[in-house]
């Protein structure tokens, strides 16, 4: 039977998340069992089959968990008492930052996401798409103001912004030339310069 915590007091779930992401990032989705999770995992199937049901809805888990941190502190911006220009800015580099803390996160599930159940893969596409209308809000609201140009459709800003963030994965690396946040920096500097009117 395995124990609720790791001699670092890691609770199962979190365990069976940190062993399924590196083995998914190692070996891709479908070449990892379930057997191989939970002995990188140090617990049973039945421990597995407890907190997840199946290896799929660890693979939906993986993309949720980072999903709902940016979501928070996406709206944390948005609520915040400042200017709108300051709002986006913060959550177009927040979101790069997140997901550079969490590529490996993001690159299994943009590369596994096919496996999921049609009803799965609609759950997340909810969720996504909630984040990005909440992001489109912070556009729009500048676009209704003046702020921000109003030449491009606020639904084009978004998917603009997103395709750099969803395509971190295929290139940037913590060694390279440019940290997370100079990297956040650059994005956000860019959106910020695509809508000024």
């Amino acid at each position: 039977m395995s124990k609720a915590t790791d001699q670092n007091g890691t609770p199962v779930p979190q365990r069976l998340l940190a062993a399924a992401t590196r083995l998914f990032a190692e070996r891709g989705y479908d070449r990892t069992s379930v057997q191989e999770i939970v002995e990188a995992a140090g617990v049973t199937k039945g421990a597995l089959y407890h907190y997840f049901g199946s290896k799929e809805d660890l693979l939906q888990e993986v993309y949720a968990r980072v999903l709902r941190l940016q979501q928070e502190r996406l709206d944390a911006f948005a609520n915040a008492e400042a200017p709108v220009e300051e709002r986006l800015r913060d959550a177009a580099a927040d979101v790069v930052v997140t997901t550079i803390d969490n590529l490996d996160d993001a690159s299994i599930f943009f590369r596994s996401m096919h496996h999921l159940s049609p009803e799965k893969n609609k759950q997340v596409r909810v969720e996504r798409r909630r984040y990005h209308e909440r992001f489109r809000a912070l556009i729009e609201e500048g676009q209704r103001s003046g702020v921000f140009s109003s030449a491009t459709p606020a639904d084009l800003v978004v998917d603009y912004h997103f395709g750099s963030v969803h395509h971190l994965s295929t290139w940037y690396r913590p060694d390279g030339p440019l940290s997370r946040q100079e990297v956040a920096d650059h994005l956000a500097d860019l959106l910020l310069r695509a809508l000024r009117p």
